[in-house]
């Protein structure tokens, strides 16, 4: 092999470890930054349904027209037994032995009705969500804020409430 063949040799194999070396560099951050992501959680308050839609004459139907939905955005599933979904006013409805599956969404509503996977019912015979403003506050078996949704004069941290349980 010629002093030249044996150079270029050389310099092929020093840039194909260098490209090697980067390609290494490169990935390894995004494989060790998507590895984290899946090991936390992320359980979060997706949708609130405070104004139940058609009349609100508190029927049962009337009822389950007001919810909240917690959806768990991470792909392993979550242990909510203790957890707690609370209004401004002190209602707390505290989640019993539920498991809630990873990328899936439960709908709690206020009314009666049977529990499944993606429906979880209070049942309470009265509204439990104000529909001019109010705070939907998740918190994990430990007491520990989660997530919390807010509407009407409450949003972004302005006001207060004012009077009764329900402006309906």
């Amino acid at each position: 092999m010629s002093a030249s063949a044996s150079a270029t040799a050389r310099r092929l194999a020093a840039a194909a470890l260098t490209a090697g070396t980067l390609v290494s560099v490169v990935t390894l951050p995004a494989s060790a930054a998507d590895h984290a992501r899946h090991e936390r959680p992320k359980v979060q308050i997706s949708a609130v349904q405070y104004n139940s839609p058609g009349p609100e004459d508190g029927s049962n139907r009337s009822l389950n027209r007001e919810w909240v939905e917690i959806t768990n955005t991470a792909r392993r599933a979550v242990n909510l037994d203790g957890w707690t979904l609370r209004n401004e006013d002190g209602h707390t409805y505290t989640f019993d032995h539920y498991r809630l599956d990873g990328r899936a969404t439960v709908r709690i509503h206020t009314g009666i009705g049977r529990d499944t996977d993606t429906d979880l019912y209070q049942d309470l015979r009265h509204y439990v969500w104000d529909n001019r403003s109010d705070t939907a506050t998740l918190r994990n078996d430990r007491g520990r804020f989660i997530d919390d949704e807010s509407w009407g004069h409450h949003r972004h941290g302005g006001g207060h409430h004012h009077g009764g349980r329900h402006h309906r």
